[in-house]
């Protein structure tokens, strides 16, 4: 096992996961309702199901595509959806 990719991939979405709209929500769901193992098991499943589904996308794509297209497309798709969230913020919350 590579443990510099598994830190490098923890630690990304660790980050990326914090202060997220899902940790909001499980923490909403939390406080809501009194079993907190009960969230805790869906939340992870749900992490587990959407990491799942992105995980074998992203493999399928390592196959067809070469690398390059696939970091071009990742970065434009990032600066394009942090663009959207810039202008959502400086219009008083309402998109176009």
């Amino acid at each position: 096992m590579d443990w510099k990719i598994f830190a490098m991939c923890f630690g990304a979405v660790f980050l990326a996961e914090l202060g997220d709209k899902t940790q909001l929500a499980t923490m909403m769901f939390s406080a809501q309702v009194k079993s907190p193992w009960l969230i805790f098991a869906a939340s992870s499943l749900a992490l587990v199901a959407s990491s799942l589904i992105a995980t074998t996308v992203g493999c399928a794509a390592g196959r067809c595509l070469p690398e390059t297209p696939i970091k071009i497309a990742a970065g434009a798709l990032f600066l394009i959806i942090g663009a959207v969230m810039l202008y959502t913020a400086f219009a008083g919350g309402r998109a176009a």
